[in-house]
């Protein structure tokens, strides 16, 4: 059992992950400044860098294109920031975060009300093996997999593949995937937000053809984007992707157990924590999604028992990319070969 103190200095005992979440509470008021300020940090360099990028290419176009592979992580911020906004907990004004979200989707090639929706369903199902498919990575259970057919494992083999998973993944998710409203295709409402997406994007790309040609479409607009794409699968992959993480039956399936521990806390150096905008701290994020993304170090400070949980290193997290299958036996995520020799 973990002893915190409460703002008064007495002693609460938090016992469970159901008990932190009123712990929580506290930290879910944003500042109107702070996230004023933190969206003109992220978004004016990346603008001057765009900018600045297009300049360069009266100089060099490998100059243009490592300036646009540095403004992915700018790009990759901006996502961050929309994130908190579908979460409500970037502004306290629930219409603000919405527009400030739905302007970022331009640029982030995600219609926000489809990707607000299909994340909520991520936090409310994530670590439920009966309610898997929307939002999350797919994953299979050993008896799963085992049941498949020669062509069903060559096709999940083919998915789980690092090189599809991160090389042409993030490729097809932002470019053709978000497109659409995949399984929302339904209401008329997300319909409208992919298509008024997809126009406001095609409206800038025109803009951008017309000044410039097609070399700034190539040179930055293509690679600071693929790569802030591919850096965001990486971290959606590690933050729930881990040989410790939790997954359960429906039965037996709790909200508040799954957030805590079926996420990682992922420690990076501080200039990727800051243009992660603090996602790693994960477990508290699921935890209690409303947290301001910049008062997640906070919680950390004032919680050592949160500070401590679920850590991963960057050099840790590089064999996740070999576990593919959960094993309900031994509550393990493995990899193809452990699972074979569990057989």
């Amino acid at each position: 059992m973990f002893h915190e103190k409460s703002p008064s200095g007495a002693s609460a005992d938090v016992s469970n992950a159901r008990d932190w979440v009123r712990v929580l509470a506290r930290y879910r008021e944003p500042s109107t400044w702070r996230s004023s300020f933190e969206l003109a940090i992220t978004l004016g360099p990346f603008v001057l860098l765009w900018a600045l990028a297009w300049w360069a290419m009266s100089i060099s176009g490998w100059l243009t294109l490592a300036i646009s592979l540095v403004n992915a992580g700018f790009l990759l911020r901006l996502f961050a920031i929309q994130h908190d906004c579908g979460h409500a907990a970037f502004f306290s004004s629930r219409r603000t975060s919405d527009w400030v979200g739905r302007v970022l989707g331009v640029l982030t090639l995600t219609p926000y009300d489809v990707w607000r929706r299909t994340h909520s369903i991520h936090h409310s199902s994530a670590g439920n093996l009966g309610r898997r498919g929307i939002g999350d990575i797919h994953t299979l259970t050993v008896g799963e997999y085992r049941a498949l057919g020669v062509f069903g494992r060559f096709h999940y083999r083919l998915y789980r593949n690092p090189v599809v998973l991160f090389g042409l993944g993030p490729s097809y998710l932002f470019f053709v995937q978000n497109r659409i409203p995949l399984g929302l295709m339904a209401k008329a409402r997300y319909w409208m937000s992919a298509m008024g997406t997809n126009l406001s994007i095609l409206a800038a790309l025109a803009v951008i053809f017309y000044f410039g040609g097609i070399m700034p479409i190539l040179l930055i607009f293509v690679p600071s984007t693929l790569l802030a794409a591919t850096a965001g699968m990486w971290l959606f992959y590690v933050q729930h992707q881990f040989e410790t993480t939790h997954w359960e039956e429906n039965e037996a399936w709790d909200l508040h157990d799954a957030a805590f521990h079926g996420s990682s806390h992922y420690i990076l150096p501080r200039p990727l924590q800051w243009l992660s905008a603090n996602i790693g701290i994960h477990h508290v994020h699921h935890l209690y999604s409303r947290i301001p993304f910049y008062r997640l170090p906070e919680v950390l400070r004032d919680h050592a028992a949160l500070a401590e949980g679920n850590r991963m290193t960057i050099r840790e997290s590089l064999s996740n990319a070999r576990l593919h299958l959960w094993d309900e036996k031994t509550k393990r995520l493995l990899s193809f070969a452990q699972a074979r020799s569990a057989a």
